[in-house]
């Protein structure tokens, strides 16, 4: 019997079909050729992948990822553009992914996952403590 929901890596050369997404997680901020280019400059960078969701080829969710090393977390995991669509929302895709990137951390040797929250975002800062993440500090920004 085949799963009602499969996920794969989405390849460099595949990854410019998570940005109609991007741009519905980002409410319309951001022009698509902004997203575009800056989704380039990120897959320059070469630790930048992403995952997607779907259901009879429909990419119902994403979840990119940034492989990083610092000093306070070491070796982790930065989920990064996590979106589902509303639709396709309480049908366990969240779970899905947060499952896989849990299992491919550990098998690159990862020793966690670290996530950023918008502090509005009550409903994602639920899911993330549903899956284990504790708060630690604050994350801000200062643009230019």
């Amino acid at each position: 019997m085949k799963a009602e929901f499969e996920i794969e890596l989405i390849s460099y050369e595949k990854m410019e079909t998570i940005l109609p997404l991007v741009v519905l997680l980002n409410e319309g901020r951001f022009e698509y050729q902004i997203l575009k280019e800056r989704l380039d400059d990120m897959l320059s960078m070469g630790n930048y992948q992403c995952i997607g969701v779907y259901r009879e080829n429909e990419l119902l969710g994403i979840c990119g990822f940034w492989l990083l090393n610092k000093l306070y977390a070491g070796k982790h995991l930065e989920p990064d553009n996590v979106y589902v669509k509303p639709e396709y929302r309480s049908k366990g895709i969240g779970n899905l992914m947060m499952q896989w990137l849990f299992d491919y951390a550990k098998q690159i040797g990862c020793e966690g996952l670290e996530v950023n929250c918008y502090a509005k975002n009550i409903k994602g800062k639920m899911f993330w403590e549903s899956q284990g993440f504790n708060a630690l500090g604050h994350h801000m920004i200062k643009k230019f």
